[in-house]
């Protein structure tokens, strides 16, 4: 067994243990900031290499300082200089949080348990979740208040390291209580590992990633990500539909835009992504299935060579999700040139580890995202970040 799979399974065991510690006290009751959930921690690595900041609403990252090729900190993920938009603004394009209960998107905003292709609209064990995707066909990132939206409490704390933990008391029409500690830390040689820990009460979907939107140049010299250069180990796509629900089928990459196996600018095959990500839409909002476990070696890799900020990810999950902000209007924080210029379409590339979407409406794939007591659920994701000549 390798160092890294030690090391996971001790912050596996660490993580239970604080479950069977945490999970019998009022999250409420645990002192927090005056300016809490908005409240900013600030993680740097001894050798200073990195710096992420977080505010507990949605367990957000909000900032991410690394450096060029030059040795120049840039910040290299968007988002608000006031966070409490995070909150507020009625676009809500998701910055950098943990998405949950259920990410991505569910058919019709319903499923069964157990899972069934179409579950019937009322009865035993079906379940409704609030519609807010493609005028009310889908439920989109656990529904209108996820996750993301949800006030996280600061449970531990250091230099380096911060751990939240939010209740899922059967939000949004989630069946039983879901626990869950989401821990950043930030490591020398520019590293950010991101882990959570779920468990329930009873059975229930449970499905997350870190919606992290990136744009490694930090609008020095570019405004957007098609020339930065992404590798995707995965040799098929999941088909969709025109409200990007699964159909069943997964589309082979080969002699395709979705072909990122060989590393190339987001942007080389632009003319035939018109489409890809929806109607009216031209980049990426697909989700694609990795060939192997990625936890060793890196399932994406993207950098940019105007910065020379180079980005590997390894992670336990078994897909990816590539969404090139094709419907982002924001003002920018004023290290992107805000707020009198907004970040658009083609601003920044979101990269999200997760399950296979909407596998609960999907029976014959036969993945299996219910939980239960006795099986809870582990996401853990690694960002190294160094630099390209």
């Amino acid at each position: 067994m390798t160092a890294k799979n030690n090391l996971v399974k001790a912050a596996v065991l660490s993580l239970c243990v604080m479950v069977q510690v945490v999970t019998s006290v009022d999250p409420t009751a645990i002192p927090q900031a005056p300016d809490w959930p908005f409240d900013v921690t600030t993680l740097s690595a001894p050798d200073g290499s990195i710096t992420a900041k977080f505010v507990s609403f949605g367990a957000t990252m909000t900032e991410l300082w690394v450096k060029d090729r030059e040795g120049n900190a840039r910040d290299i993920i968007l988002g608000y200089d006031d966070n409490t938009k995070l909150l507020t603004d009625p676009a809500h394009p998701v910055f950098n949080p943990i998405v949950g209960r259920y990410a991505n998107r569910i058919k019709n905003g319903t499923f069964s348990i157990p899972i069934s292709a179409d579950p019937p609209p009322d009865g035993p064990n079906v379940y409704h979740i609030p519609t807010n995707d493609h005028d009310g066909q889908d439920t989109l990132h656990g529904g209108i208040y996820g996750w993301d939206r949800r006030n996280w409490t600061i449970v531990q704390k250091s230099k380096t390291s911060v751990t939240y933990l939010h209740v899922d008391d059967a939000d949004e029409g989630f069946p039983g209580i879901v626990t869950a500690f989401a821990t950043h830390s930030v490591e020398n040689g520019g590293v950010l590992h991101t882990e959570v820990h779920a468990s329930a009460t009873e059975k229930t979907p449970i499905m997350l990633t870190q919606h992290i939107y990136w744009n490694l140049d930090a609008f020095q010299g570019s405004d957007n990500i098609l020339q930065h250069q992404l590798h995707v180990d995965g040799s098929r796509v999941v088909a969709v539909d025109g409200d990007a629900i699964p159909t069943g089928p997964f589309i082979d990459v080969e002699g395709t835009a979705y072909d990122f196996r060989t590393a190339q600018p987001i942007g080389g095959r632009w003319n035939e992504t018109v489409g890809l990500c929806g109607p009216g839409c031209q980049g990426y909002d697909n989700c694609w299935i990795y060939d192997k476990s990625e936890e060793e070696v890196p399932g994406v890799t993207l950098w940019s060579d105007l910065s020379g900020i180079r980005l590997d990810i390894t992670t336990n999950n078994p897909a990816v999700q590539v969404y090139t902000a094709y419907w982002l209007d924001t003002p920018r924080k004023q290290v992107h040139g805000g707020p009198s210029l907004n970040y658009t379409k083609w601003s920044a590339v979101a990269i999200e580890q997760e399950g296979y979407i909407d596998a609960i409406n999907t029976p014959e794939w036969h993945v299996d995202q219910i939980y239960y007591p006795g099986r809870d659920f582990y996401w853990d994701t690694t960002y190294k970040f160094s630099t390209v000549n």
